[in-house]
């Protein structure tokens, strides 16, 4: 099993999230989360005073997968979460040693 991390901007998490249901891909869980890469911030003006933003909004989607998933979902968070700017986000992947579903006991596969 895999746990993907993906950062991506706001307003695409609608797409993104129909894209992985279409994809058979269920289950994540969304953070609203603030941050910044290589952006670093920008500056906004807001009543005639400019003033820089450190940490910009971003949404935080976490998803654990059978390792059979894994390529297709990475697929389609690039493919709809791309404006081709930059903070477009990142997907991170790590290895899921366990997983245990709490009402039932399944492990493993079963459990996602």
């Amino acid at each position: 099993m895999k746990k993907i991390e993906a950062i991506i901007k706001p307003f695409k998490l609608d797409d993104v999230r129909e894209a992985l249901t279409e994809a058979g891909i269920s289950g994540l869980t969304v953070t609203e989360v603030r941050g910044y890469g290589r952006q670093k911030g920008h500056t906004e003006t807001y009543r005639g005073a400019e003033y820089k933003v450190d940490f910009l909004p971003k949404i935080k989607l976490e998803i654990v997968l059978i390792d059979d998933q894994v390529e297709r979902c990475i697929e389609v968070i690039i493919a709809k979460a791309n404006s081709g700017k930059i903070g477009d986000g990142k997907i991170f992947v790590f290895d899921v040693e366990r997983a245990i579903r709490i009402r039932t006991s399944e492990e493993g596969d079963d459990a996602v």
